[in-house]
Order: C-alpha cells, then structure tokens, then sequence
C-alpha cells in the first residue's frame, strides 16, 4: 500500500471502513486512550471535528492499549466512556497496535512516511497525531503533548 486511501479498517463498532472515503478531507489520524494523563484530549479533538467537520475535516480516533495498558476496555467500554465523558462523535476505530510484530498496516505507513524526531518512527505514546492534507499526504506529525488546539491554525490553513 502506497497511499493512505488504500488502506482500510474497522470501525469500534466492528464495520469495515474504507478510508478512500475520505479521499478530499483534511484528516487528522490519533491513536487514543481512555485511562490516559492525554485524554482530556479528546475534548480538544471533538472541538475540531465541531467546528472544522463541515468544512473537510475528519478526526479519525485509534484506541490502543500498548502505552500503559491505558485503553483495556473492549469496543462497548470504549464506546461508552468517549460518548459519555466526551461526547465524542469523530470517527473511532477498532483497537490496534500502532508498534511492533502486530501493528495496523495504516500506522506502519504513517510512520514511515512521517517519522519522529531523529528520524524514529515507533510511536512513544498515546494521543500521537498525524495531520493528512486533501490529496492523503501527511504534512505533519504531533508529539503526544500537542493540544489539539495547537493545531488548529494547520487544520485552517489546510481547509
């Protein structure tokens, strides 16, 4: 796979979904936890999704339970605490591994196409955020510690 519109995934609720459904969109990709110092994030990532979502832009949310053992819920619990602490509405994908022998083929290519800092690609935490432009190019990649607020100025400027 070549192209992030190649790939696909299942979505919390267990429907495959083709992510060349979201050919055109500004697309934030962020591998997410419920158990998290981060997590009070996902009001910020619900904010962009709000406020930018008629516009072109999608929040794409990953659980992952390999920081930490952060995210141990099943699908139902992830679902159940981001609606009712969140009330999060962005799209939230099955749970995956964003490292090693078992990681999702989409955080793979995320990775090699955007790694981190010197060049590293493992992500090291929870709440890592890759911003998409309309074409499926990443054109950034956010430490854990970047507040989605922070990045609401690329989202404008890619919108």
């Amino acid at each position: 796979m070549s192209a992030f519109y190649d790939f696909s995934a299942p979505r919390l609720d267990g429907t495959e979904q083709s992510l060349g459904d979201y050919r055109g969109k500004v697309i934030l990709v962020v591998n997410v936890a419920s158990h998290c110092g981060f997590t009070p994030q996902y009001a910020g990532l619900e904010s962009l999704w709000r406020q930018y979502g008629e516009r072109g832009l999608v929040v794409m949310g990953f659980p992952c339970n390999q920081f930490g053992e952060q995210e141990p819920g099943n699908a139902d619990e992830i679902a159940q605490f981001c609606s009712l602490t969140y009330d999060v509405t962005f799209p939230l994908f099955a749970k995956v591994d964003v490292n090693g022998k078992n990681e999702s083929p989409i955080w793979a290519w995320l990775k090699s196409v955007a790694p981190g800092i010197l060049g590293i690609e493992a992500i090291k935490w929870n709440f890592t955020k890759f911003l998409l432009d309309r074409d499926g190019k990443v054109v950034e990649r956010y430490a854990p510690t970047v507040e989605p607020k922070d990045i609401a100025a690329d989202v404008e400027r890619l919108l």
